[in-house]
């Protein structure tokens, strides 16, 4: 994954996208969130739930232990190491869904700049990354958060060999659940990511390259 996304849709899109009736402390606001060109260690919208209520809050891209300050800070954590190194230890049992709108990857189509692409889920309906991350009360520093990525299935989308570990609403409501035992919530990421024919991919513009680059342009088809 390469460390691109957009959340332009509103919280209240997204927390729909999820089927949970549980209610909603809402830190992240009513109106759309209007982000095409997410960039790392800037703010994500993120959900999570603590005493069966579904909190909506905003959360740095990116974290690292407070051992490690002199590492830079991982957007991403894989899947096949996230529950047993000692790197994510202390986030591990925080668990988090980034809804997102799409996100973006670069290819080397053998032209003198990558392709960039967009990936989205087919049904148009935004997709429910795993994540897991710290946020405070109040929020401190070492808030933040990592997105959990899996193999792409021997090239998944053509595009990368990383790809967000994409759950259903069923699954992804597993995953929030603090009652979900660590191996159970291994288990969804290892077994229960949405498959590659959920998602469909086309080439957008090479402006979503600069991430002061904003707009629903950076989203739409690229043609020929």
């Amino acid at each position: 994954m390469c460390g691109r996304l957009s959340q332009y849709h509103g919280i209240h899109e997204f927390v729909d996208a999820l089927s949970m009736p549980n209610p909603l402390v809402n830190r992240v606001g009513d109106a759309p969130l209007g982000h095409y060109n997410v960039a790392p260690t800037t703010q994500l919208a993120v959900l999570g739930l603590q005493h069966d209520t579904l909190h909506a809050d905003l959360l740095r891209w990116g974290w690292r232990p407070h051992w490690a300050q002199d590492k830079p800070a991982p957007i991403n954590a894989r899947v096949e190491k996230v529950a047993h190194g000692p790197f994510f230890r202390a986030i591990w049992p925080h668990r988090l869904i980034v809804p997102v709108d799409n996100w973006f990857e670069w290819v080397d189509e053998g032209g003198p700049k990558k392709q960039p692409y967009l990936i989205r889920r087919r049904d148009g309906r935004p997709a429910l990354c795993a994540a897991i991350g710290q946020l405070g009360d109040p929020p401190g520093e070492q808030d933040g958060c990592v997105i959990i990525t899996a193999d792409s299935q021997g090239g998944l989308l053509d595009v990368h060999d990383r790809r967000p570990v994409v759950l259903a609403a069923d699954a992804a409501r597993h995953w929030l659940d603090p009652a979900t035992s660590k191996a159970y919530a291994e288990q969804l990421l290892l077994d229960l990511a949405e498959p590659a024919q959920v998602f469909e991919w086309y080439p957008v513009d090479s402006a979503v390259g600069n991430s002061r680059n904003q707009g629903p342009d950076l989203v739409q088809r690229r043609h020929p």
